[in-house]
């Protein structure tokens, strides 16, 4: 694991991240509208107010080893209580990329997810949930969650057995591959 050695660098890397999700971390002054209203805010280690206020102190190291960038929504619910719409849900992201590149995974379910979600994607040129849900319940250790909602899934058909792709899955990678090389996937 790549480690920050000191806030310097810390701040550097935040002011990289705010660039790149255009924010400016000193128009945050604390208001705390996006803890109030955020959906997630229970499960997270660090409030979306703290986030930001580590960022503009330059403790990434302390951001990056949070639950909270790996559990964030991006309900965007933040952005609208802020008065100055700061675009959290972009720091989170951002600061999520930059977590994983360093080695840092505080929520390895959600990796897990994600790395699924984006392969069967990459395969099949759009999601495929079954698929997805029987990957990830054999990869996270849980092989029977969902598994006494799947007839009613089927029958209301919010999943379907058969396969549904595109029809040009390579545009679909190409895509991807462009995500990719701006940062924007794994």
């Amino acid at each position: 694991m790549e480690k920050i050695l000191n806030r310097d660098e810390g701040r550097l890397l935040a002011e990289r991240i705010a660039k790149e999700a255009d924010v400016k971390l000193h128009e945050c002054y604390q208001c705390g509208k996006c803890s109030a209203g955020c959906p997630m805010a229970g499960s997270f280690d660090l409030m979306p107010r703290q986030i930001v206020h580590l960022m503009h102190l330059g403790d990434m190291e302390t951001v990056m080893k949070s639950k909270s960038i790996w559990l964030c929504a991006s309900c965007h619910t933040c952005v609208e209580r802020c008065p100055h719409d700061i675009d959290i849900p972009a720091l989170m992201e951002k600061s999520r990329m930059e977590a994983q590149k360093r080695g840092y995974c505080a929520v390895r379910n959600v990796k897990l997810f994600n790395d699924i979600f984006t392969e069967t994607i990459r395969g099949f040129g759009k999601s495929q949930e079954v698929i997805l849900e029987g990957i990830y319940n054999v990869g996270s250790g849980r092989l029977l969650q969902d598994i006494n909602h799947v007839p009613e899934m089927l029958q209301k058909e919010i999943v379907r057995p058969e396969l549904n792709q595109v029809r040009n899955k390579d545009h679909v990678r190409s895509i991807m591959k462009k995500c990719e090389e701006g940062g924007a996937l794994n």
